[in-house]
């Protein structure tokens, strides 16, 4: 399933995953491929990302720049202030909102 996660002025993660988790306004939950159609609000809290292989590209905090990967079974984990999710046919959309270290 594919992915794009995006704040106001970047682009954190592209790329293809296995599951994403995120903190839903009610609670916590996982996609996964085949997940039904979905939009969700997120609250403060933690999106997590197992990739699937493949190139995917995201932002490394620690260095302020994209990197580029291949690594299959990658655990990234990103914290967030809140934002929405929109789940549609294996393709995910999320924007959030003060991406944090």
């Amino acid at each position: 399933m594919n992915i794009s996660i995006l704040t106001p002025d970047k682009e954190v993660f592209s790329g293809t995953v296995i599951s994403v988790k995120v903190s839903g306004a009610l609670g916590e939950f996982q996609v996964l491929k085949g997940h039904a159609p979905i939009v969700s609000s997120l609250g403060k809290g933690t999106v997590t990302l197992v990739t699937a292989g493949g190139e995917y590209r995201y932002y490394d905090q620690d260095s302020s720049s994209i990197i580029t990967g291949t690594e299959k079974d990658k655990t990234l984990a990103f914290q967030i202030a809140g934002g929405f999710i929109e789940v549609l046919n294996n393709e995910v959309s999320l924007l959030a909102r003060g991406l944090k270290k």
